[in-house]
């Protein structure tokens, strides 16, 4: 199977698995539930496994991972790339 597309369905097997939970959620407390809003964050979590498949050389866990916490991986690896700023000077006399 294309990996690209194997890191896309994963992404999206953890995106719906995270909106079930989400689903579950929101009918034991009686609320309305947006169709819309979760076909929109399933879609996101399928592109976020592709991504995160294609960054990470086509990592299965990772892509189903990346699926299940969806924007949160990406602002969690951003974190850990992050370069901690450092201030060269002399110092005032």
């Amino acid at each position: 199977m294309n990996e690209v597309l194997l890191a896309g369905i994963l992404g999206g097997i953890g995106g719906l698995t995270r909106g079930f939970v989400g689903l579950l959620k929101a009918l034991s407390m009686r609320r309305r539930i947006l169709w819309g809003y979760y076909a929109i964050t399933v879609l996101v979590a399928l592109v976020i496994g592709i991504f995160i498949g294609i960054i990470f050389n086509f990592d299965t866990r990772l892509s189903l991972l990346a699926g299940y916490a969806g924007t949160d991986i990406l602002e969690g690896i951003y974190k850990s790339f992050k370069v901690e700023k450092v201030y060269v000077g002399s110092k005032k006399k």
